[in-house]
């Protein structure tokens, strides 16, 4: 068993604590291939079940049109 006060494994990556030293850049590709990969399944989601995203895209356009600016 692990002993609890030795310190983390190095070889895992802990996305919750960010690198201080990090440079946006980085993290801005880091995100950017990220929401890429998100759209992509999301693209995929609707495509492999059309009555979930029609109800969906219904959903949306209600909550715009209610929307008060």
């Amino acid at each position: 068993m692990p002993d609890p006060e030795s310190p983390a494994d190095p070889t895992r990556d802990t996305p919750e604590e960010p690198d201080p030293e990090e440079p946006d850049a980085a993290r801005r590709r880091r995100r950017a291939q990220f929401l890429r990969e998100l759209a992509e399944a999301r693209e995929l989601r609707d495509r492999v079940q059309p009555r979930r995203a029609k109800a969906a895209r219904l959903r949306h356009a209600i909550r715009m049109r209610t929307f008060r600016w």
